[in-house]
């Protein structure tokens, strides 16, 4: 074989890889439904991809100062023509506050296609878990589902959606419902 069909060969099979990308590449992505979906952090090429598979507006919940970061996602999301917010959550100190302005801006348009995302979808499962429950009418069980296959909150997270969910007067426990233990009993 001679080195021009070689190199051509290796140059469509890379490209056929490239087309191949998807939004379910991006780390722990978790579509919920036609509307909301979360995730860890996508990069400037998975930022184009979700712009073109729709996605209207994203907003973002670590701090912009972590080793995952996109330096200026704001401007890249904007430039792509996607609405962009920032909520910086402490995770070792998530606030009800957090999540009441990321549930006003989701209520500003509850039909436009989001990506809810932080660094690894910890926060933004958990945010999406309450967002669903509160605001969607999707059973507990169900959204817990969900938020486990990315993962089990820790106490300081259980504590947030436990104060969360009782702010909106919301039982978090059922018979199929498996906080691992944590039957508490909720206090404001």
């Amino acid at each position: 074989m001679n080195k021009s069909i070689i190199v051509l060969t290796l140059t469509l099979l890379l490209s056929s890889q490239l087309l191949a990308a998807e939004i379910s590449d991006i780390t722990n992505f978790r579509q919920y439904s036609e509307t909301l979906a979360s995730s860890g952090q996508p990069d400037s090429e998975q930022l184009k991809l979700l712009a073109e598979q729709g996605i209207e507006r994203i907003f973002y919940l670590a701090y912009s100062d972590n080793d995952t970061a996109i330096v200026a996602e704001d401007r890249k999301v904007l430039d792509l023509g996607m609405d962009y917010a920032h909520i910086p959550v402490d995770f070792m100190n998530p606030t009800l506050r957090d999540f009441q302005q990321l549930a006003a801006l989701m209520q500003l348009d509850p039909d436009q296609k989001t990506l809810v995302h932080c660094q690894i979808n910890l926060r933004a499962s958990a945010f999406s878990f309450l967002y669903r429950i509160i605001y969607e009418d999707v059973p507990v069980n169900t959204a817990l589902e969900n938020m486990h296959s990315v993962w089990a909150p820790n106490d300081v997270w259980f504590n947030f959606i436990q104060t969360v969910a009782s702010h909106h007067d919301i039982d978090l426990f059922c018979d199929s419902c498996d906080w691992r233990g944590r039957e508490v009993e909720i206090t404001d």
